[in-house]
């Protein structure tokens, strides 16, 4: 008699073999709910190969950009050992991912993994990355992805560091063909690490916690000097965390705003960024 396959059996069959949830549940209804049947099941398939290599921790990796028809994608895929992110297995593997993501434009991690991979209708993207476990011998997780949509009125600036351990991207708006701005702002954010872009931004939980700790360390003087102290010390806090009030690495004459004003000066149009992200492996 069949066992009731319950979400929780899929959510423990997805954690053992790193098969998406579709195909876990398919192979737990065929098994009757048995968790060993299935993963028999999916290893016959050539989906689970690697079921031991599934449970080992996956804390090196890259970061990888690709540029599709109309989006651009940043993907992380994490290996067991820095070692095998230089294989180039392994980078073949992120760099198709990357561009699957960019063309596709797909919602969510676990309905990209189970998408038909386009070079090879015959798997999927899962399956695909079981096959690079199968060859290179280690667990291999895609960790995350984000999907940037381009236009008429975007710039989009990509910037990788330290051999792809880092990568930022800069979305600028005022038409396209500031790619090259964008990147070096892409990059000032590599070196930077701004949290925040405006000091709007900047959410009141973390404000009040600067506040208190700058309190602490103006103890005993008149209330109104405390105050001043207190505002001029958030004021510095948000010029060191967020991107358009950071001195610009390149010229540290000027902050980011003020590159961007001069650049808006000299092309006759407003230049402005309307997004930011860097992501480091693990991060």
């Amino acid at each position: 008699m069949s066992g009731k396959v319950t979400p929780e059996m899929v959510k423990q069959l997805r954690e053992r073999t790193g098969v998406g949830m579709g195909k876990c549940k398919e192979a737990l209804d065929q098994a009757g709910g048995n968790i060993d049947d299935a993963i028999d099941i999916l290893r016959k398939a050539g989906m689970a190969s690697a079921v031991k290599k599934e449970g080992r921790e996956t804390n090196e990796g890259l970061i990888a950009a690709a540029e599709g028809k109309d989006a651009l994608a940043l993907v992380e895929v994490n290996a067991e050992t820095d070692f095998v992110t230089q294989n180039e297995k392994f980078k073949q593997f992120m760099a198709d991912v990357a561009l699957e993501a960019a063309e596709t434009k797909p919602a969510t991690l676990d309905a990209f993994m189970q998408q038909t991979y386009r070079k090879d209708p015959s798997m999927t993207i899962d399956q695909y990355r079981a096959l690079v476990i199968q060859s290179l011998g280690e667990n291999i997780q895609v960790r995350r992805f984000i999907v940037i949509p381009k236009s008429q009125e975007l710039s989009v600036g990509i910037y990788s560091h330290m051999g792809g351990k880092i990568l930022c991207a800069v979305v600028l708006t005022g038409g396209s063909g500031q790619e090259g701005l964008a990147r070096d702002i892409a990059m000032h954010v590599a070196a930077e690490s701004p949290d925040y872009l405006r000091p709007e931004d900047v959410p009141q939980d973390v404000r009040d916690k600067e506040a208190e700790i700058a309190r602490g360390q103006v103890q005993g003087k008149p209330a109104n000097i405390v105050d001043k102290i207190v505002e001029g010390k958030i004021k510095a806090f948000c010029e060191q965390v967020c991107l358009l009030c950071q001195k610009y690495v390149r010229d540290n004459s000027v902050t980011v705003t003020g590159l961007l004003e001069n650049e808006s000066k000299r092309l006759g149009k407003t230049v402005t960024i309307k997004s930011f992200a860097r992501w480091n492996v693990g991060g």
